[in-house]
């Protein structure tokens, strides 16, 4: 092929991993991803049905292929593996981190876990059926157990040699753990100190003898947003008699931040979350995630019904009530979804705790207060211009109850699921949304009877 040929066959800036593969244009393919990194490599992979995904993969160099799968999520991990033969499956699983592979393994099914352990080292295996046996979602199954430990009896220069010696085998080297003879905790060196420090000076003199830690058995989410306050790049792993067992390294940490906030706006938003790529999921995949949470909420809107008929009669001599209903129950569903989703943040990030369901209650009944008085102005306004001064007095007295009592629901349920051992997301903003739509249809028909004497 002649040099014009071949830059006529490369890629335009607009094109995507995609359009190449598709057009089977090989050399534009394999420029494509010689010119993009692994992360962006990834990202286009996961887009990508199981054929295309495989053909990109399998153009990609060893050292390349490697990294690009460990940037993918453990389903298009396992669709990249079903595509490959024997001795590209097992090369590429043996070279994987140990971390990555066990992520990878607990999410695929059995034959694909089975097959990938049974083609692994003796070393491989055992670090990676060490991984999986600690509890489901804990630091254990995301640490990396390749750490370089030092003796805190060595000077600066050979603890130097002990990382040369030893980092290649590593995932990381800037937090150097210092155990004593048992392998016990006694606190960190960053690679830093060292290279800066003379070559004479001792390690214990430069060792963080109390650092932030967690235990393999302790939540990967709590200890990734522990390393967020404490700005660690790494954060020794131990077990429960102090002993060094690895490292949650800032890659992993963002990961299981990323996961778990991923959970939580799906089942906030009255969704399950899903595997994958999103652009990647099927119509009917998506479906049904959301479907089975749509069907709930719809069964408890149902309150919603059962309100309305009991105040048939309330409605019937006010008939001008019923115009301003999509906007109360509108307003309280919104005050309380804030509410909810403010308390679940706070939740998350340790801001507030189970003990503080009082306070939470005291501070959201005024917000709501204070928001429903704001409302009732313009819903006054808004009222004696449509229906006259008495429905919208109705109208006004109503928001501000209204808008009080969700902002106290919105802020209460997170707690109260917490307390429960029930993910807090999961009774956010459309289960309050719901239940405040029917509860504020009672609070609206009250204040009318009371005020109109009806």
């Amino acid at each position: 092929m002649s040099q014009t040929e071949l830059i006529h066959e490369r890629p335009t800036l607009s094109e995507s991993l995609q359009d190449v593969v598709e057009r089977h244009r090989v050399d534009a393919t394999l420029h494509w991803l010689d010119t993009h990194p692994p992360h962006v490599i990834a990202d286009e992979i996961a887009r990508m049905d199981a054929v295309g995904a495989g053909v990109a993969f399998r153009l990609l160099d060893k050292d390349l292929a490697l990294a690009v799968f460990e940037e993918l999520e453990p389903v298009d991990q396992q669709q990249i593996l079903q595509g490959m033969r024997d001795q590209s499956f097992r090369e590429l699983v043996e070279a994987m981190a140990p971390d990555d592979r066990a992520r990878m393994l607990r999410e695929a099914p059995a034959k694909v876990a089975k097959k990938a352990l049974a083609g692994l080292s003796p070393r491989e295996r055992r670090m990676t059926a060490a991984l999986l046996g600690y509890p489901e979602g804990s630091v254990g199954r995301y640490m990396t157990p390749e750490v370089v430990a030092l003796p805190g009896n060595l000077t600066v220069a050979e603890a130097l040699r002990t990382v040369q010696l030893k980092g290649t085998g590593a995932e990381t080297v800037y937090t150097l753990p210092v155990v004593d003879a048992g392998r016990r905790l006694r606190g960190i060196v960053e690679l830093r100190e060292l290279v800066l420090s003379s070559p004479e000076t001792m390690v214990a003199d430069l060792v963080v003898t109390e650092p932030a830690f967690v235990r393999a058995t302790d939540s990967a989410e709590k200890a990734a947003r522990l390393m967020r306050e404490t700005n660690d790049l790494n954060l020794p792993v131990v077990d429960s008699e102090d002993r060094l067992v690895g490292l949650l390294t800032f890659d992993d940490a963002v990961e299981v931040i990323e996961a778990a906030d991923s959970e939580d706006v799906a089942k906030q938003s009255g969704s399950a979350p899903w595997e994958g790529h999103y652009m990647a999921a099927g119509v009917f995949q998506l479906a049904r995630y959301r479907a089975l949470w749509l069907l709930l909420l719809l069964l408890a809107a149902t309150l919603t019904v059962s309100v309305t008929d009991y105040f048939e009669g309330t409605l019937a001599q006010a008939a001008q009530l019923a115009l301003f209903i999509p906007l109360l129950i509108g307003a309280g569903g919104n005050a309380g979804a804030q509410a909810a989703t403010a308390c679940v943040r706070a939740l998350a990030v340790g801001e507030v705790r189970g003990g503080d369901l009082l306070k939470v209650i005291w501070r959201e009944c005024r917000v709501g207060l204070v928001l429903g008085a704001m409302l009732a102005g313009a819903g006054v306004v808004i009222g004696a211009f449509f229906v006259g001064p008495r429905i919208a007095v109705v109208v006004g007295v109503t928001l501000i109850i209204i808008c009080a009592w969700a902002a106290t629901i919105g802020g209460t349920m997170p707690l109260l699921a917490k307390r429960l051992r029930i993910d807090p997301a999961v009774v956010s903003a459309p289960m309050v949304t719901t239940l405040v739509d029917a509860t504020g249809l009672i609070i609206y028909f009250t204040t009318a009877k009371l005020v109109l004497g009806i």
